[in-house]
């Protein structure tokens, strides 16, 4: 069985899909208490480092639980996302002056410390400026790793009820085949009661809306939504969005709130969780905000499953394990 470190492990989306897949997640460091408060309540017998990633020695982990296998994570992308007004405009920046961008390079001191047989590191689309790519391509060689792939993936081609495109970086080409039927909100959302009916399911408590949000709720027809803002490439962006039931959801994001398709609510933090693939037995702490936070910000664990048993397969034929 191999041995997995999660660095920037969230709530454990990454870690969940590996786990899944076969895999003993042995280590994950998650400083944000609440976060690591659910990380460490849904894998009880990982050892979980709460520390910045930033105060944390390889040997800190080597010491604690051995040898690493395999290390993943997903660096906060906030650096290079386009959606953001603050990114800065000179893209060596955004990795190399920029605190939460060189989150990145601290993700490739652990891969150089601890030689893992295989890594995968998730970000956003807007890490492949070729400025940046070629940069992180560089930092990788330099540390004995000359082949790297930059592996676009959109989780609803793997079974994911919501639109996810990201990159994954690897040592390992990933291009598992896709499925044919892509999953809808109406597959994710079938089985749920109410969240003001009695029942017994985690993070499914009614959320409220002013009355202000709560008019303009009543009015929001499919795939209208309530609020729009610019990113940083001029775009606009919708939030507060209407499903519709017979598509994938959007893209669930930590400030991302949906309309149910046919009732006047928005959508709870476990419907948010179904629509990023999550068991209902995976539960999130924290206060509300925080919650939609860690959901909006996982890897999907169907995907991150479909990642792993594709690394593994292809580990064997070319002879790493």
């Amino acid at each position: 069985m191999l041995k997995v470190l999660d660095l920037f492990s969230g709530a454990g989306g990454f870690s969940k899909g590996f786990e899944s897949a076969g895999y003993e997640i042995v280590c994950a460091i998650e400083n944000f208490k609440p976060v690591f408060t659910t990380y460490q309540y849904n894998f009880p017998s990982t050892h979980v480092i709460p520390k910045d990633i930033k105060e944390v020695h390889s040997k800190e982990v080597i010491d604690e639980v051995g040898n690493i296998d395999v290390i993943i994570g997903g660096p906060p992308c906030e650096a290079f996302t386009m959606a953001s007004i603050k990114i800065k405009r000179n893209p060596l920046d955004r990795l190399y002056v920029d605190p939460r961008g060189m989150l990145v390079l601290h993700f490739i001191r652990f891969v150089a410390d601890l030689k893992p047989i295989f890594f995968v590191m998730e970000n956003v689309a807007g890490i492949l400026h070729p400025i940046i790519k070629n940069a992180i391509i560089k930092e990788f060689k330099r540390i004995g790793y000359d082949k790297i792939f930059l592996n676009i993936l959109r989780a609803e081609d793997y079974g994911n009820p919501s639109i996810r495109r990201r990159v994954f970086i690897s040592n390992i080409k990933i291009n598992p085949p896709k499925e044919k039927i892509r999953k809808t909100v109406r597959d994710a959302l079938r089985d749920l009661p109410p969240p003001d009916s009695v029942h017994d399911i985690p993070n499914h408590e009614p959320v409220m809306l002013s009355n202000k949000k709560m008019k303009a709720l009543f009015k929001a027809k499919t795939g209208q939504s309530l609020i729009g803002f610019y990113g940083f490439d001029n775009k606009v962006r919708g939030n507060y969005i209407r499903l519709n039931f017979d598509k994938p959801a959007p893209v669930v994001m930590g400030k991302s709130r949906f309309i149910h398709p046919e009732e006047n609510r928005l959508l709870t933090v476990r419907e948010h969780a179904r629509l990023m693939s999550f068991p209902d037995n995976f539960i999130f702490f924290g206060g509300r905000e925080i919650q939609f936070d860690q959901v909006g910000e996982a890897v999907p664990p169907i995907l991150a499953k479909v990642i792993a048993e594709y690394c593994l397969n292809k580990s064997k034929e070319l002879n790493l394990i």
